[in-house]
């Protein structure tokens, strides 16, 4: 098969377009062929620093297709079936094989690569609104990245739940661009203190939950802008540096910080039942998922350095 691998970490530059062995099918797993792949914010960080599976690695979480092989002691999966698959590496390749447990059955007609952005993205924002956040109507949620894949998956499903959404992006275009998919109130961090236009956004209550998949130097700002009792959600580290903060602003207004992380329970009943869920009513058009742009998997290292230029709205996609 072919694969797009690297043998150091590095920038985008050091990916490679290579034939790769083909994956084995475990006994509990399924290989699919792949169709479309999801490049995820981790896969990114993993490729710029972290460990290497195999040399050369193959990165990636995130991918969909069809299933061409299963294991001898997996019966609700067969050949031929569409599903959306995560694992800790492997996505970026014509095939992959991952446990039959992180496969979800995709519903006939729904466009494939749509599916593949589904489990990490929408299952990781669904954590942090309603698991980690308590999300309730009528409450106020802070969404930083808006534009970032977790952050349109969480700007829909807060307003679906009757939130008033605010978003943080890099420009008043892709604000604008928001707007579609819920936003309320848009912040350009570049031009706008974030916690003072919460405040004046909010009538100086803050708000009551924060999604923050960036941390770092943006941590601060998401706890400046908490109302009393508000909650932030802390997911990644987008912004790839160190989270040295002081939190002592959340005892005296009883607010909290919660860690989310969807691989730590990303074998529980709970979270399979979730994003299998999330597939369904998308594919019933409850929510869309936001493509930005498509490369070839011949092109992952320009699709790698497109990501991290921060032009992107939504998710983009390699092909193999």
């Amino acid at each position: 098969m072919k694969a797009a691998v690297y043998y150091e970490n590095g920038d985008p530059s050091v990916l490679r377009y290579e034939d790769a062995p083909d994956p084995a099918c475990w006994p509990t797993g399924v290989v699919i062929r792949v169709e479309a792949v999801s490049i995820e914010g981790g896969d990114t960080l993993n490729r710029q620093g972290g460990a290497l599976a195999s040399t050369p690695h193959i990165v990636g979480y995130q991918a969909a297709g069809e299933i061409i092989e299963v294991g001898a002691d997996v019966t609700h999966l067969k050949v031929g079936q569409k599903v959306a698959t995560v694992n800790a590496f492997g996505s970026h390749a014509e095939l992959r094989a991952v446990p039959a447990r992180n496969a979800w059955p995709i519903p006939a007609g729904f466009d494939v690569g749509k599916a593949s952005v589904i489990p990490v993205a929408f299952g990781t924002a669904d954590d942090c609104l309603f698991e980690f956040g308590r999300l309730k109507a009528g409450e106020t949620v802070l969404v930083q990245a808006g534009a970032s894949g977790v952050g349109l998956a969480a700007i829909q499903l807060a307003k679906r739940a009757g939130a008033t959404v605010i978003a943080t992006a890099s420009s008043d275009e892709r604000l604008e661009r928001l707007k579609a998919y819920g936003l309320d109130h848009g912040i350009n961090y570049r031009n706008d203190d974030v916690v003072e236009a919460v405040q004046r956004l909010t009538g100086g209550a803050g708000v009551n939950l924060v999604v923050d998949p960036v941390g770092g130097a943006t941590l601060p700002s998401s706890l400046g802008a908490l109302g009393y009792r508000g909650r932030i959600s802390l997911v990644g580290n987008a912004g790839r540096e160190p989270m040295t903060v002081d939190v002592s602003s959340l005892m005296g207004g009883n607010r909290s910080l919660s860690g989310v992380f969807l691989g730590a329970e990303i074998g529980t009943d709970r979270v399979h039942d979730n994003i299998q869920r999330l597939i369904d009513e998308a594919a019933k058009g409850a929510f869309e998922v936001v493509i930005d742009r498509t490369f070839p998997l011949s092109e992952a290292a320009a699709a790698h350095a497109y990501i991290e230029s921060r032009q992107a709205v939504g998710r983009v996609l390699l092909i193999p």
